[in-house]
């Protein structure tokens, strides 16, 4: 049987996420106006993160879309340099990660997966992961929890399931996930779910 396991979403849960950030900074260095520029790329992002489009492909395709007038290198360091950590997840991962295996579930793109790896030590903890853009699926269609399922040998009913979107955890319920709908500012919620749920396993 396979052992219990956190799954864990990374944006708005180990991570925080603005891309308004990136939007002003690339206005800044664009043809494009800072309100109208994440739709203009918006077209470009879904099919991105779902592994339609290579890095090398939605970066070209990106700058062309909004006149950008810096270099590709430029682009992505922008594109990738909105997140910051959240304090309060990566100090409680950090020691869950000494008692159970640490897998991840999100919908993100190479760029980004690459950027926080490099960027925020707590990845470090985890031993292996599911994303859109390799998976070729997202959530919160089934497909890409069945591939979790099958990929990190989980037995969702034993799996603590960790999102801070609500159709994702109503999928990962419905296929017999534990789930804790997480929010930035209820860290303390998330500690007494946790907390439920370890002293079952």
């Amino acid at each position: 049987m396979p052992a219990p396991a956190i799954l864990c979403d990374i944006g708005n849960v180990i991570v925080s996420f603005d891309f308004s950030i990136a939007s002003r900074r690339l206005a800044a260095l664009s043809d494009t106006a800072e309100d109208l520029l994440l739709d203009q790329l918006q077209r470009l992002k879904v099919p991105f993160e779902d592994g339609q489009i290579d890095d090398d492909t939605f970066v070209s395709e990106a700058m062309a879309a909004i006149g950008f007038r810096a270099s590709p290198e430029e682009f992505r360091h922008i594109w990738c340099d909105i997140f910051a950590a959240n304090a309060p997840m990566v100090a409680t991962l950090s020691k869950l990660a000494t008692r159970y295996p640490l897998f991840l579930l999100s919908n993100t793109s190479g760029l980004h997966k690459d950027y926080l790896f490099a960027q925020f030590p707590v990845f470090n903890h985890v031993q292996d992961g599911v994303y859109s853009h390799t998976a070729k699926a997202s959530k919160p269609g089934r497909r890409i929890f069945e591939i979790a399922i099958d990929q990190l040998d989980l037995d969702p009913a034993r799996t603590f399931f960790i999102d801070d979107l609500a159709p994702n955890i109503e999928t990962a319920a419905a296929m017999g996930f534990v789930t804790h709908h997480y929010e930035l500012r209820q860290h303390a919620l998330f500690e007494a779910a946790l907390a439920q749920w370890e002293q079952q396993h």
